[in-house]
């Protein structure tokens, strides 16, 4: 799979030895002779692809800096941090253990943008490999001041107040599906004064349950966060860039509302531009206009959100899967610095987090995908944009179709055949019947 976000593959299957070369080689050549920032979560296939990353960019002529198992975050502060040409995050993201895969960082410490990352996949599809003779190879070193460097942006933050969080003395129950997240999130807890209740926090990249921090995934923390009468919880995906909360009643936040409870603290201390993707929650729309700023929407991709930031100098934005995104830390999505807002947050705030959710606007929202098969999902855009001309649309990402109160996001899938369907109303009953209704008009399409 090459997309936006990088290229993963299922390892031994698609992510081959020879896919991983193909890609990276390409990536060293535009490079050579400049440093490369090399770091990833601990994956069992970390142990191979590591090694083989770091020799290709080492035979281009390329320099590396290993920085070891890290979050993808801090992969692209340490570019920043090292004025690296670059950087590669060997991460698959919130897929399952069998997969894994290579993010590509420019040397402003952000994903390439899409043009340039599709740009680099034609080029491996049709370029020569030209390596480097032995004077001319790379050398290597490895820099482990990474994650302390990440942790300092954080803790310089002028709306931190790390003795006032100290002085609250959090219960934490924390969950890093033993990937990447056990080498910062813990550091960045104790540093805040929380008293931490560990689960799954050893990085060994063996995921104790299905890694994607959506509520199904997360039954054990809630069942943790209340045996143990903690605040609440705390689950990041395997390479710590989408964080997940469960509330002091054992009750998931859903991920939207970890984006919001950072919005909403982040504006009251700093007015200026939101940028999200169209995909997330109108939770967003309300808080923006509650504090009269602009709020822009993006096609889905991280690097789509950082770019219109960076375009607007945007003071906060991100996407609803959990993915905050700080300026002031860096331009990528980053599960520490939105644990650190949300502390300052619940400090402040003096309540509960189940309190802190529901001062903001309530909203129910339904992420599902249908099957098209042999439909043409360009049809099935067309069909619904006819079918709701009269409201009012918006087709950058496919389409969004957006009503008084509720709102309907139909991308196509560039990987499979399928639809991806997202509902947002203001009760769990809308959502789900506005959902099967979209679901039973694709099925009819199908069958016409």
């Amino acid at each position: 799979m090459t997309s936006v976000s990088g290229i993963r593959g299922i390892v031994g299957e698609s992510l081959t030895p020879e896919t991983i070369i193909k890609y990276v080689s390409i990536f060293g050549q535009r490079h050579a002779g400049k440093k490369i920032v090399v770091g990833g979560d601990p994956r069992v296939s970390y142990r191979f692809i590591r090694p083989l990353v770091k020799s290709t960019l080492l035979a281009c002529g390329c320099d590396v800096a290993d920085i070891g198992i890290a979050p993808t975050p801090t992969v692209e502060i340490t570019v920043k941090k090292l004025q690296a040409a670059g950087g590669i995050a060997i991460t698959a993201s919130h897929n399952p253990m069998e997969w894994n895969g290579i993010k590509f960082i420019g040397a402003d410490g952000m994903f390439l943008p899409e043009r340039e990352v599709f740009a680099l996949y034609q080029e491996a599809e049709q370029r020569k490999r030209n390596y480097v003779s032995w004077e001319k190879l790379g050398r290597e070193e490895f820099y482990d001041e990474a994650v302390s460097d990440h942790l300092k942006l954080i803790y310089n933050l002028p709306y931190l107040k790390i003795d006032q969080i100290r002085q609250k003395k959090f219960k934490v129950v924390l969950d890093t599906v033993n990937g990447t997240g056990g080498v910062i999130i813990p550091r960045l807890l104790n540093d805040l004064g929380c008293e931490v209740i560990p689960l799954n926090m050893d990085p060994t990249g063996i995921f104790a349950h299905p890694p994607e921090p959506v509520p199904q995934n997360l039954v054990d923390l809630a069942v943790a966060v209340k045996k143990n009468k903690a605040d609440f919880g705390i689950a990041v995906d395997p390479d710590a860039d989408r964080l997940a909360l469960i509330s002091n009643e054992g009750n998931p936040l859903g991920e939207e509302y970890t984006l919001a409870l950072a919005v909403k603290f982040l504006l009251s201390k700093k007015l200026g531009y939101v940028v999200v993707n169209l995909s997330t929650s109108r939770v967003i729309d309300e808080i923006a206009q509650y504090y009269n700023v602009l709020l822009f929407k993006t096609k889905v991709g991280e690097i789509n959100v950082s770019q219109r930031m960076k375009e607007v100098d945007a003071v906060i934005g991100g996407e609803g899967n959990g993915g905050v995104i700080l300026p002031e830390v860096h331009l990528g999505r980053d599960a520490a610095t939105g644990i650190a807002l949300i502390l300052q947050f619940l400090t402040e705030a003096g309540g509960t987090l189940s309190e802190l959710k529901q001062s903001l606007p309530q909203y129910y929202i339904l992420k599902d995908k249908e099957s098209i098969k042999d439909l043409d999902s360009d049809k099935v855009i067309e069909h619904f944009t006819e079918k709701f001309k009269n409201e009012q649309l918006d087709l950058t990402d496919g389409l969004r179709i957006d009503r008084a109160d509720s709102w309907i996001h139909l991308r196509k899938s560039n990987t499979e055949p399928i639809i991806r369907i997202i509902v947002e109303s203001r009760t769990p009953e809308i959502s789900w019947r506005i959902l099967q209704e979209v679901k039973e008009e694709i099925h009819k399409l199908q069958h016409a």
